[in-house]
């Protein structure tokens, strides 16, 4: 009993810890340090703040209070949906503000768009795991900058996906369903990357 326990407890550590917004954030960070200074980060990420994160952490706490979501995971299906027409509201309005600033297209967040849009979409069949799929593709992201910390994020989101079927979030189904939509988008990057650079 004390070694399920156990089990539960560090699963619930990695899932929170690596919430979707977390990863995301961790790569930024990661990113803006290697091809940023201080001051051209600040102006790329806190737009990201401002229009994507802190709005979809507030729009998520505002309606656990009012008791229209179950929890900070979001993990009831027909929730969900009002989750995602959201967070797809915000991302289209920060790439729209930031095509304005940069006049170039930032298509690691527009690939999260068309990510988001696949997970709503699959959401009328099955919830698919959302901590697996942008966790996923945040391995994606950091293997188009370092092949090795790409490989350990991809380990790392399996790891995730296990805790999500140990804590009865999801399913088996639900996380493979998650991991394939995320395979797929992430891949499509990947070779834009690839074509981008070479």
């Amino acid at each position: 009993m004390e070694s399920k326990n156990i089990l539960i407890n560090i699963s619930k550590f990695i899932s929170n810890f690596f919430n979707p917004l977390i990863s995301l954030v961790i790569y930024f960070f990661y990113y803006s340090y290697k091809n940023y200074t201080w001051e051209e980060a600040s102006k790329k990420f806190l737009p990201i703040l401002l229009l994507l994160i802190i709005p979809i952490a507030l729009w998520i706490y505002r309606n656990v209070k009012k008791g229209n979501y179950t929890n900070m995971d979001v993990s009831n299906r027909k929730q969900r949906h009002s989750l995602y027409l959201f967070i797809v509201l915000a991302t289209v309005v920060f790439l729209a503000v930031d095509f304005y600033l940069h006049k170039e297209i930032d298509w690691t967040v527009l690939m999260i768009c068309i990510l988001l849009i696949l997970m709503q979409i699959s959401n009328f069949f099955i919830k698919s795991s959302m901590h697996t799929s942008l966790n996923i593709y945040v391995a994606a992201l950091f293997f188009a900058i370092n092949p090795t910390i790409g490989f350990f994020w991809f380990f790392l989101a399996v790891l995730i996906g296990i805790t999500r079927v140990i804590l009865k979030r999801h399913t088996v189904k639900e996380v493979l369903s998650g991991g394939g939509i995320a395979i797929f988008v992430s891949l499509i990057y990947l070779i834009m990357v690839k074509a981008i650079i070479f």
